[in-house]
């Protein structure tokens, strides 16, 4: 037996579940009845376990060099024991920071960002279709009770959202990235706004205007295909939503984005900040090399931030966060949910992706969101990324405020009013 089979044995008989590896020749360690299954060519791939990095064996997985026989939760588990355990990413230097910053700026032109958009969410629609909730809400659900299905969570965090923003009837609310128009239409349904969503994904923009038409909301809403950067600031809006969307920004651009928002809304309105952000305060990727895959594969341009950095952003362009809160066990149950749905329709997702990219680029994408997907709900359980909601102000100078003199917003500083019943 080679070293490095000898050091693969050890390693597979000290993991929290059954699991083994078999090679091309017919040989084979671990488990005698494993609960997942890592089928390699030779013994030499084993040296992909030695880098202790998710990229590395993500990459030779969706390449096609490894396959997997399992569920998509072991294999997270197998994994997780498989590499060595990853503490928080090492300080980073002034220079570190200074080559983010110009790596972050060469990403995140208009034309790359839109560009990097179109790569993830015009895959196909049909794909997402097949592991979304209804209203495809692309973003982490919130479940207000434990026995919410994952629709009725998605439901529960829009209105969340809305409740937050103390939206009215009337009002003029800007979704910046608005996807498939859930929280738009959400918003426009149940409370009355005058809606503008906008986008960079062709799909999403045709999608949510078909909506709109459909629904009959015509004059009250409306999708736009636009970067946020070209949005008009001679009529500011009443409440702003940002879900998702930040991610996409890039450290370089962070100050440009805040600002715009601040010039977007009318002061004394209330912006919400919905969005992912590292466990790490100077990793502006996701942890084990994670993020590296994700970035190849998945989300092109991605960048994290510590929570810290965003809120000093969001100082800086005159923004006050009034309310911060962690979803981040949500956003875990939230893509297990979609990780489950899309382990149980593989074969058509596996149609869907093969007729519209070709059998090759087909299969290969649809096992980069597979190992997306579980990844990174294994990720947010370890907390190497958590999601936060900010809801932040734009202070209007006025003391005259009644009750809380000095509140400059109509935020009414205390939480009571978005749990309330509303009468709705």
């Amino acid at each position: 037996m080679s070293i490095l089979v000898h050091e693969a044995s050890k390693r597979l008989e000290r993991l929290p579940l059954a699991a083994a590896l078999e090679f091309d020749n017919g040989e084979r360690i671990g488990a005698a009845n494993p609960r997942v299954t890592l089928r390699l060519p030779d013994e030499k791939t084993l040296l992909l376990f030695t880098a202790n990095r998710l990229d590395v064996i993500a990459d030779a997985i969706v390449e096609g060099k490894v396959q997997i026989e399992g569920r998509m939760r072991d294999l997270m588990a197998m994994t997780a024991g498989l590499i060595r355990p990853m503490g928080g990413a090492v300080q980073a230097g002034w220079l570190q920071r200074f080559v983010y910053g110009l790596r972050s700026a060469r990403l995140h032109t208009r034309s790359r960002d839109a560009g990097q958009i179109s790569f993830h969410y015009d895959v196909s629609d049909e794909f997402y279709k097949l592991w979304l909730d209804p209203r495809r809400v692309y973003s982490c659900a919130y479940y207000a009770t434990p026995d919410m299905t994952l629709a009725q969570a998605q439901e529960a965090k829009l209105d969340l959202i809305c409740r937050k923003l103390d939206l009215r009837a009337g009002e003029r609310f800007l979704d910046v990235g608005a996807g498939w128009g859930g929280l738009l239409l959400w918003a426009a349904e149940n409370y009355g706004v005058d809606a503008t969503g906008i986008t960079l994904s062709h799909n999403q923009h045709a999608h949510v205007n078909r909506l709109i038409r459909e629904k009959g909301l015509e004059g009250r809403v409306r999708m736009e295909l636009r970067d946020y950067r070209d949005l008009p600031e001679d009529q500011p809006y009443d409440k702003v939503a940002s879900v998702g969307m930040f991610e996409h920004v890039g450290r370089a651009n962070l100050p440009v984005y805040f600002r715009k928002l601040y010039a977007l809304l009318r002061p004394g309105g209330l912006l919400m900040n919905h969005g992912i952000t590292s466990g790490f305060l100077d990793d502006a990727s996701v942890s084990g090399g994670l993020g590296n895959f994700i970035e190849k594969y998945i989300f092109p341009g991605g960048e994290l931030f510590h929570i810290s950095y965003v809120q000093r952003e969001m100082a800086a362009a005159d923004l006050e966060a009034v309310d911060t809160e962690s979803l981040r066990p949500h956003y875990a149950r939230t893509l297990w949910a979609w990780s489950d749905t899309l382990e149980e329709r593989l074969d058509e997702a596996k149609k869907v992706l093969t007729e519209s990219h070709g059998q090759e680029r087909g299969e290969q994408t649809l096992r980069a969101f597979r190992l997306y997907l579980a990844g990174c709900a294994m990720a947010f359980e370890e907390g190497w990324v958590s999601l936060h909601q900010i809801l932040a102000t734009r202070p209007d100078g006025s003391l005259d405020t009644g009750t809380l003199r000095g509140a400059q917003s109509v935020y009414p500083f205390q939480r009571k009013y978005i749990y309330a019943d509303r009468g709705k």
